[in-house]
């Protein structure tokens, strides 16, 4: 079969649904300012889609910080890549101020927070070093790892029992190649919104010799006294070798950024390929980033109308008998059961007759037979958009037990065939 054979014929686990699903499950178009309404399909929706966790993507400090930026430098500048051209005293002061921040000796920013991970990972583990890694990590960690030429292993997720096995033979696999040993987990998981077990990880340390990478997209901003994560919040921010978060989360907006040792730091900024043969971050984000990160500073408030919302929305579905897994982030999954046909017919009741947006997701990545509707709380919605939202819950709940979606995917002419 030759490639145009294989892409006519093997859509992809999520490819095969493209036809029925395009613009509408996958592809959504969503109209308006980012916040916790927005318009689907013309009609005005409670969006619990958005990862702007803190509010910040229309405060008016924001908005106002990146339009001068942007009419000061325009969208392009500075020109090339900071090892050719790049470089900015904005860029620097950033660095710096991320890196107090998040107690960490230097920072060095990003373009991008995928292609970020990706390159850290292929440029601090070489062909003689093992990584182990979370089986639930995200998919930029796996694509780094897949660019591993040595050694790499799977722990199951956050079993640290499975993790100190996978450790004994990395050790061992490390000392023989004169290696070392990379581990690699995530401060929030983003799906079923656990934490990872940071602290138990990193205990682990006083018997076996590790470089600890964490990825805490999900948790800078939201976690910690200051909002500085993970690591904060478990109180092992210094046993974190190399501390990595986007821009794409609580800081609303683009790029992302890696934290650790002076030493650490420099290696990879010399050693990072995605960045020194890419374009600098663009100005106004970085004048844009010094803004938003003046405001998790200096406004706790905002992070505490989140949690406000995030326990008035978690605790609401638990009352009603929902199960939301044992999350303990902002991250809020509601698990029940149905296929996949089902969970499709159910959301576009939850869209249509209730005015709900929420994520889907089904197998390949939950277990088949399993649905898993997301929502992600902010600081900006409304206690009146939680009621409503659990309200639309049971009645979609109500439905499928009844087994009206059911009913009507057996209608329904679809050709589904998992992968």
């Amino acid at each position: 079969m030759n490639i145009r054979e294989r892409i006519q014929n093997q859509p992809g686990p999520l490819g095969q649904f493209a036809d029925y699903a395009e613009g509408y499950f996958v592809f959504p178009k969503l109209e308006g300012p980012i916040g916790p309404r927005m318009k689907f399909q013309g009609k005005e929706v409670v969006y619990w889609s958005a990862n702007d966790y803190l509010g910040l993507c229309n405060h008016p400090e924001v908005k106002e910080v990146d339009a001068k930026a942007a009419a000061e430098y325009g969208m392009f500048y500075p020109m090339g890549a900071r090892a050719m051209s790049g470089e900015t005293d904005k860029h620097q002061q950033l660095e710096r101020e991320l890196a107090e921040f998040v107690d960490k000796e230097a920072c060095y920013l990003l373009n991008f927070g995928y292609q970020g991970m990706v390159s850290i990972i292929d440029s601090l583990a070489g062909k003689d070093d093992v990584i182990v890694y979370d089986i639930d990590s995200h998919a930029c960690i796996v694509d780094g790892v897949r660019l591993h030429m040595g050694k790499r292993f799977t722990y199951q997720h956050n079993d640290v029992e499975s993790l100190e096995k996978m450790l004994k033979r990395a050790d061992r696999i490390s000392k023989e190649n004169g290696g070392g040993v990379l581990v690699i987990t995530e401060g929030v998981f983003g799906m079923r919104g656990q934490q990872g077990k940071l602290k138990e990880i990193a205990a682990l340390k006083e018997k076996y010799d590790f470089m600890l990478l964490v990825d805490d997209a999900h948790g800078f901003g939201t976690l910690g006294e200051r909002g500085a994560g993970t690591g904060e919040a478990q109180g092992v921010q210094d046993k974190i070798d190399v501390y990595f978060s986007t821009f794409a989360k609580s800081m609303a907006g683009f790029g992302a950024f890696v934290a650790g040792d002076k030493d650490v730091i420099k290696f990879l900024k010399y050693n990072m390929r995605s960045q020194i043969f890419a374009k600098s971050l663009t100005m106004p984000m970085v004048i844009g980033g010094l803004k938003r990160l003046d405001l998790l500073r200096s406004r706790p408030e905002i992070k505490a109308k989140l949690w406000e919302n995030v326990k008035k929305l978690q605790s609401g579905l638990e009352e009603r008998g929902f199960n939301i897994g044992n999350t303990n982030t902002c991250v809020t999954p509601v698990f029940v059961e149905g296929s996949v046909i089902e969970a499709t017919i159910m959301v576009k009741d939850l869209r249509e007759n209730h005015g709900v947006f929420t994520s889907v997701v089904v197998y390949p990545v939950i277990p088949k037979g399993m649905i898993l509707l997301r929502l992600i709380p902010t600081a900006t919605h409304t206690e009146e958009e939680i009621n409503i939202t659990l309200d639309a819950f049971d009645a979609i709940r109500e439905k499928l037990e009844a087994g009206v979606y059911k009913k009507q995917a057996e209608q329904m002419d679809i050709d589904y065939k998992p992968i």
